[in-house]
């Protein structure tokens, strides 16, 4: 009876150690949401079913265009192992019958030839299964190197207060924002965004950083950074790639911040009376066209006020299965309620995860928020 106990409690907890992690709402997802983008992104390639498709003939279309799909989605000689593995799961539900010398045979192979069906079916799974983990640490690799690009922790910088976060909607994401303090005390405050997602889009920011590091180190004046930053986008990414920037030179002492804004949501500087201004003008992202002439603004953050940086991400996050998005207004109401730099991008997370909940983030989202400390009374 212990040698019994044992192994039943050593079974519970395999399965329990297995099943870890799981809830129920992780089950209705994979079958209602997962299983019908899995189909978009399989089928995508593979023509449209027709709409006057009705019923068995519906669904045999269906069928075929996602067995094509999925077959595409494999090397040729994997292709070629999973045609066999269902052409085999397919003759396993059949009976054989052979006639020899005038006698009717019948075979009943149809355990071995499901069972050989269901090996190839886990090798090829396995195949596929390496491969994804040497992306996923390749993906790893390029996440640590771009944590190292994105400031671990705010500048010192006396009479201001800083606060910032980043979350990436994949492994690798296309934000970007940094603080670059120069030499003479003034401080660069950069926020960006590049095109697409994933790897490309971390590679494109990459190349950002590079260029707006360089060109700062050179004239940091917003006029002379932005052509710069244009032109390395311009030959790195092609033509469908584009990097949308704010970037801030800042004089501490003043206040006086020489900015430009090129493609970038409008970062809101909330004056310490309580209002609220956007700093920038219509301007396209960087890398859509060769040469630029860009027009830089100025805007002086006085004691007591409060700038926003953020990246589009945050306003265009749609809430599933309402369609309603987390909006330019509501980030606007946030800023309006004021507080520290602490307070407001707490604030501000706060309600963006209450909004989003525990769904999938549909873009990256960046946050910095500056604040120029009122002088002490007294």
């Amino acid at each position: 009876m212990t040698n019994v106990g044992n192994r039943f409690q050593r079974a519970r907890s395999f399965v329990r150690e297995y099943t870890a992690g799981v809830h129920s709402r992780d089950l209705q997802r994979l079958f209602r949401q997962d299983a019908s983008e899995a189909y978009q992104v399989l089928t995508r390639d593979q023509p449209a079913v027709p709409p006057d498709a009705e019923g068995l003939r519906a669904f045999f279309r269906r069928t075929k265009i996602l067995f094509l799909g999925l077959s595409y989605t494999l090397s040729p000689p994997r292709r070629l192992l999973f045609a066999l593995a269902v052409v085999l799961a397919l003759m396993g539900g059949c009976e054989m019958r052979v006639w020899l010398n005038g006698h009717r045979i019948q075979l009943d192979a149809s355990r071995g030839v499901l069972l050989l069906s269901i090996l190839l079916l886990v090798f090829l799974l396995a195949l596929e299964l390496v491969d994804r983990i040497r992306v996923r640490d390749e993906l790893e690799v390029a996440r640590e190197l771009q944590g190292q690009i994105l400031p671990g922790a705010a500048p010192v910088l006396p009479g201001y207060h800083f606060a910032h976060s980043y979350q990436t909607a994949n492994e690798v994401g296309g934000d970007y924002y940094g603080f670059h303090l120069l030499p003479d005390g003034r401080l660069v405050l950069v926020a960006g965004d590049a095109s697409g997602h994933g790897i490309a889009a971390g590679l494109l920011m990459v190349i950002a950083h590079a260029t707006i590091d360089l060109a700062a180190g050179l004239d940091p004046r917003p006029e002379k950074v932005a052509p710069l930053v244009n032109k390395a986008i311009g030959s790195a990414g092609g033509n469908r790639a584009f990097f949308t920037l704010f970037y801030g030179l800042l004089e501490p002492v003043t206040g006086r911040m020489d900015y430009l804004c090129a493609g970038h949501p409008f970062p809101l500087l909330r004056r310490a009376g309580g209002t609220v201004v956007e700093l920038g003008r219509g301007a396209l992202p960087l890398g859509v066209r060769p040469t630029i002439e860009p027009q830089p603004d100025t805007a002086t953050l006085e004691p007591g006020d409060l700038l926003l940086l953020y990246s589009d991400g945050l306003p265009e996050q749609v809430r599933p299965g309402t369609g309603e998005a987390f909006g330019f207004d509501r980030v606007r109401r946030l800023v309006e309620a004021g507080g520290s730099a602490e307070e407001l991008h707490r604030r501000i997370v706060d309600a963006f995860g209450a909004f989003v909940g525990e769904s999938p983030r549909g873009d990256d989202v960046s946050l910095v928020v500056v604040e120029r400390v009122p002088a002490p009374v007294g």
